[in-house]
């Protein structure tokens, strides 16, 4: 190969690799750009440039201060860490499995936390709904029903595991063992709503409805270890899922110890799912169709997919929670409903338009 080659080469690898880091930095603007429209946004419209002086602590108005600070900043960063971490979950477990459908909603860990939180209301008497003036449901113990679902979520997870211990860690053994637990969930969930009383079943749908505004700053933070600790281990582990994309055995013939990579991969995936879940409550397709998005402008390359996915997803559920406080106003959508409405067809239309036989 010639000097010339080679120096073609260079410079088509470095225009191929800037094309990728100018898509991750506009996503991160887009990113500061729908937060700030998601603080400014609402009932009582802020202007932008107060919110970020708001941002820079240079707020002076109180009445503003309060309702950025205390209502719609920690909603706005919940959202942005929920897509996140969606996001970048089912990144990770499309790859470790090796399944398009792989996703923390498509392998039964959301139902199985609102089938935990369904046992808590029905069994615990967590749903006692304590009387307010805005008449709006409001549970007596709800950080009882977030542990239910946190437990139930792990719970499944952990079977899921287990069953690839024993049958060995292949991605059909853990994807046909999450859709078996989420059946067996679901049917659970439908058994206590079906003997639940008026009050319980209330308290039940409304909390399988994933609404952000349920987050305020003691659930933010936690949300926010856990997606970035979790975004630390899957970067680490980079090279793994992309040579695992090559198929087991070139895995392992490069030295992966692919057993061992998926099960800690699919452990932290669903972890970071069961605090995301406990927490808001059912969130779907964002896991599922961000990664796919993605995909299609960057490649598989982790180093990359990664990143880019929860920057993606943060986009995403930004957007959706924002255009579901306004659709409705003031009554506010809870924006699981908004990302199933978009999220189906938008998935449906990435498999129409899939590259490839």
């Amino acid at each position: 190969m010639s000097h010339f080659d080679r120096g073609q080469i260079s410079a088509d690898y470095r225009a191929h690799m800037g094309r990728k880091a100018l898509f991750m930095g506009g996503l991160t603007l887009l990113v500061f750009f729908l937060l700030i429209c998601a603080v400014s946004l609402g009932t009582v419209r802020i202007p932008a440039g107060e919110v970020i002086r708001s941002f820079l602590g240079l707020g002076q108005d109180a009445r503003v201060e309060i309702i950025i600070r205390s209502i719609r900043l920690p909603h706005a960063l919940a959202a942005m860490l929920a897509g996140a971490g969606l996001a970048v979950s089912g990144a990770a477990m499309q790859s470790i499995l090796r399944n398009p459908l792989g996703s923390p909603f498509t392998l039964g860990i959301s139902q199985a936390g609102a089938f935990g939180a369904a046992f808590a209301i029905m069994l615990l008497g967590t749903g006692t709904v304590q009387s307010t003036q805005a008449g709006v449901i409001n549970m007596a113990y709800p950080y009882l029903t977030t542990l239910s679902a946190f437990i139930a979520c792990m719970g499944a997870s952990l079977v899921i595991i287990a069953i690839a211990r024993i049958r060995g860690a292949s991605p059909e053994v853990m994807v046909l063992s999450g859709v078996a637990l989420g059946s067996l969930f679901s049917a659970g969930t439908m058994f206590l709503q079906y003997i639940a009383d008026d009050v319980q079943l209330a308290n039940m749908v409304f909390w399988a409805f994933g609404d952000v505004s349920r987050a305020g700053w003691p659930e933010v933070a936690l949300m926010l270890v856990t997606v970035m600790a979790a975004m630390v281990f899957f970067i680490l582990n980079r090279w793994n899922y992309n040579a695992i994309d090559a198929g087991d055995e070139t895995a392992r013939g490069l030295g992966v110890r692919v057993e061992w990579v998926r099960l800690w991969g699919m452990l932290v995936a669903s972890l970071v799912t069961a605090v995301i879940v406990s927490f808001l409550g059912i969130i779907g397709f964002v896991g599922l169709i961000c990664p796919h998005m993605v995909r299609r402008v960057i490649g598989d390359d982790h180093r990359f997919l990664l990143p880019a996915s929860a920057l993606a997803g943060a986009c995403l559920l930004l957007a959706a929670d924002t255009a579901a406080r306004l659709m409705l106003a003031p009554r506010v959508l809870p924006v699981a409903i908004l990302t199933a409405f978009l999220g189906a067809p938008t998935f449906l239309y990435l498999l129409i338009r899939r590259r490839g036989p």
